[in-house]
């Protein structure tokens, strides 16, 4: 009997070689599902030569039956140890390959999260299920179907018999799934839709379908019991289509903006292209910055390399802040006539699969252009790996499991030789510091391509405005307008109001569920809460006093979009989150928008990056002061990027661009760089900024999180003991920090221990001489009260990471009780956050 056990190649990737270890052989296998242990079982009987990276079906006490990925060979357990054995591998080839699997391991010890939790959020749901999954056993009579339950309950023997018909191909496995699982319903109409208003079933499903896109026939029949009727209803209303989940998306091309014409590089895109290219040919993982203006030609750049690291036989993951932009890249790659996949969160699950399939059995070299979650792809013989618009927040994802798509990309890279670029027009403040310490190499693109001027940026003075346009900027529209030019105007708020107020109690309509105002969607007729989802109908008497008299707040991308129709005469298009629910409405959105078919586009930031409009001469920012005085340390970083972001879609095109800015707040420096487009400029003022007060990238932050449900006190009082034992811990390590080094005479050359001890001192004092790590909380969250939990957070301020993660596990380990926390208790661990919320 055969086993495998890690050895490290001369060129630092891991395979699992064969060794034998006695008669019985046992493998580590992760769980997929709650709790995601990693469990050792024995082989399954018939299956010769088990490799890691193959799902298996594995049995738990009692009769449970759930699915596991194989990671390798286990330790044999004690002699007093039973080890039940696999029941049935689920792939005849690896799925995941042996650097996939490392990244997963490196990703949990850096994390302190099980593999199975991994593998689970990195594996589509179809791959993770076997309930419809049946063994279809070909013979003269026809063919029989057989669950994993009754081959659970079959004796060895048997099931050895039915390893071997499988293998022998006189088996396999099929689906038996009804069909209302395998039909898909999605949403043809926008709100608002033209349904009674007692039709509450119908309402629900419409709203269900809003928020969540696709959904199967067979879940919506789960969510809404006996809505067969409604569905139908819906259907011959022509709000409702029936699809077939099993076939792979549509991917209308008509619906994508027109392509951009492939230009011939110019000087600085010629460097930037052999400096990478050197890196391919050589296989070495390089990371790179790649830090151009907006306009200069990024994208021509990474499609460049992208053909010529094909060429050499090597794939290339191109990923993207958000999925228009993905879309956009996926045609202009077809323009370069580059064999091109796409991936991304919102496609279906069946689409996800045959993705996931396609790319772990590629032999021949691919673009994959995807949002962060294609990192996760199991691909071989990666080339090159490129993160788009590196500084955007949606590369790191803080629920469920938090993790930056640049650590993992970097690992990937790092794993198959392959170069990292890191592309921004206003990089991310710790990203550029690396760069500027030597780190990185920096590759500029100092201009726009094709000759094009930096657009002239003005700001207007709106602390007396009474609207949320000023009248210097209407004005600036409707000239705009009239010489056939187009504009866009950004307002970082959907919905129509973001409060509504009760004259008669003077209290804000709140949402029942979190501490948070409901927003009012005019389309809808709804007051939606855009944290849990809750949604009341409106008008509807006030909850506290039950009057009837409201006076709407403030003014979202609804309310801007409604009065710019009473202002000009212009056609509008408005792109947010509520516009693009729909399957397609983005791009149907971005295509009229590039064909001329509106002349003022509004939306939030999701139109602030990478897209491409000639014809747009003004950009209206209409409420810059919105990010700047959120409670985190990044807040004038993120406010510098959108708002240079933004700038940068106007003047693209032949004609110069202008940009207005409406602030309350006009003397604040972040302006005055904004303005004149020096970056450099605020980089080198906010890492001033961060140095004196201690914040990244001069120490390691964390942010513990955790929440609780409502009047669950042992919750509560578990969460005060963890926040104990970590400042119990951060005490216990400051008082043993380094002793100062032993003073050496003036002329005396420094020893490199001299140096090191200096520099750890220098470090461990430079908190006001409370030294490192520090605990910041615990305090409430932000929003204090979300979904009906309660939920508060620590601040970790240390020197390094393993400071980090020992404090947490072992504040966690003495919290926790056999590993499960106490009461509804949720308690995660986010590395390097990005969202102080």
């Amino acid at each position: 009997m055969m086993s495998f056990c890690p050895c490290v190649c001369p060129d630092g990737r891991i395979e699992w070689r064969k060794l034998r270890i006695g008669v019985f052989m046992f493998f580590s296998v992760a769980l997929l599902s709650p709790p995601f242990s990693t469990l050792t079982y024995s082989e399954p009987p018939g299956w010769n030569d088990l490799s890691s990276g193959v799902r298996a079906v594995i049995p738990l006490s009692g009769a449970g039956i759930r699915v596991g990925v194989v990671l390798g060979a286990a330790e044999k357990p004690g002699e007093s140890v039973t080890v039940r054995s696999i029941l049935w591998i689920l792939d005849k080839e690896p799925l995941l390959s042996d650097e996939y699997l490392g990244m997963v391991r490196q990703f949990s010890r850096r994390h302190l999260v099980s593999e199975g939790r991994i593998l689970s959020s990195a594996l589509p749901g179809g791959l993770r299920l076997i309930q419809h999954t049946r063994l279809r056993i070909f013979g003269e009579n026809g063919t029989d179907l057989l669950s994993f339950r009754r081959i659970a309950d079959a004796n060895e023997e048997f099931r050895s018999m039915l390893a071997g018909l499988y293998l022998a191909g006189k088996a396999d496995l099929t689906s038996s799934s009804d069909s209302s699982a395998s039909e898909g319903v999605r949403l043809l109409q926008d709100p608002p839709w033209p349904i009674r208003q007692n039709a509450v079933t119908m309402r629900k499903i419409l709203d269900h379908l809003w928020e969540n896109g696709i959904k199967s026939r067979k879940a919506l029949l789960a969510e809404f019991p006996g809505c067969s009727a409604a569905l139908n209803t819906l259907a011959r209303k022509g709000l409702l289509a029936s699809i077939p989940l099993e076939a792979p998306d549509a991917e209308d091309e008509s619906l994508v903006p027109p392509p951009v014409i492939r230009p011939v590089p110019n000087e600085w895109q010629a460097k930037t292209i052999s400096h990478v290219m050197d890196s391919i040919s050589a296989r070495k993982s390089e990371t790179f910055l790649l830090y151009g203006v907006t306009g200069s030609g990024k994208t021509a750049v990474y499609l460049e390399l992208a053909e010529q690291c094909i060429s050499l036989g090597r794939s290339v993951l191109l990923l993207a802040p958000e999925v228009g932009i993905a879309v956009k890249l996926r045609r202009d790659a077809r323009e370069y006539g580059l064999p091109v996949l796409l991936y991304h969160g919102y496609q279906s699950p069946r689409q996800k699969e045959i993705c996931f399939r396609t790319c772990a059995a590629l032999t021949e070299p691919k673009l994959i252009i995807g949002t962060r979650s294609a990192l996760f792809l199991p691909l071989r013989g990666i080339g090159l790996i490129i993160l788009d618009e590196e500084h955007d927040d949606s590369f790191k994802q803080d629920e469920r499991l938090p993790y930056h798509a640049k650590e993992l990309a970097w690992f990937r890279a790092r794993s198959f030789a392959a170069p990292l670029v890191l592309g921004s027009a206003t990089p991310d403040i710790k990203t550029f510091h690396a760069a500027s310490e030597g780190r990185y190499p920096l590759l500029r693109l100092p201009s726009r391509a094709g000759g094009g001027e930096m657009p002239e940026i003005r700001f207007i003075d709106t602390r007396h405005a009474r609207g949320t346009l000023s009248p210097e900027a209407v004005l600036a529209l409707k000239d705009n307008t009239a010489q056939g030019n187009q504009s866009i105007i950004m307002l970082n708020r959907r919905g129509y109001s973001p409060l509504m107020f009760c004259l008669d109690c003077g209290k804000a309509y709140k949402c029942p569920n979190c501490d948070i105002s409901l927003t009012y969607h005019k389309s809808r007729g709804q007051l939606v809460c855009h944290y849990c989802g809750h949604a009341s109908p409106f008008p509807a008497p006030c909850p506290t006093c039950k009057g009837s008299h409201y006076l709407p707040m403030g003014e979202g991308t609804e309310k801007l979009e409604e009065s710019l129709r009473t202002l000009t005469d212009a056609k509008i298009l408005r792109l947010d989150r509520d516009t693009s629910r729909r399957e397609g409405r983005l791009e149907e959105i971005l295509n009229a928008f590039a064909h001329r078919e509106a002349d003022i586009l509004v939306g939030t930031q999701m139109l602030s990056k990478g897209h491409h409009f000639p014809d747009v001469t003004l950009v209206l920012i209409a409420d810059a002061d919105v990010g700047l005085n959120m409670p985190d340390y990044r807040a004038a970083e993120r406010t510098f990027q959108l708002l240079t972001q933004a700038a940068g879609r106007a003047g693209r095109g032949k004609k110069k661009g202008i940009v207005l800015v409406q602030t309350r707040d006009p003397g604040h420096y972040c302006w005055d760089f904004i303005r004149s487009g020096d970056y450099e400029g605020f980089y080198r003022h906010e890492i001033a900024l961060r140095q004196k007060n201690l914040y990244p990238p001069f120490i390691k932050m964390a942010l513990v999180r955790s929440s609780w449900e409502k009047d669950d006190a042992e919750a509560e009082n578990a969460w005060r003991r963890f926040a104990a034992e970590m400042k119990n811990a951060a005490g216990r390590c400051a008082a043993e920090r380094p002793a100062a080094p032993a003073v050496i005479g003036m002329h005396q050359k420094p020893t490199a221990d001299f140096l090191a001890a200096f520099a750890n001192r220098r470090e461990a004092l430079s908190q006001g001489g409370h030294g490192l790590p520090r605990i910041l909380g615990p305090s409430p969250a932000p929003h204090s009260f979300i979904n009906g939990r309660h939920r508060a957070q620590i601040v970790i301020k240390a020197a390094d990471w393993n400071s980090v993660r020992s404090l947490y596990a072992a504040a966690l380990n003495r919290t926790s009780a056999k590993g499960r926390l106490p009461g509804s208790l949720r308690i995660s661990l986010d590395l390097d956050p990005v969202n102080m919320l």
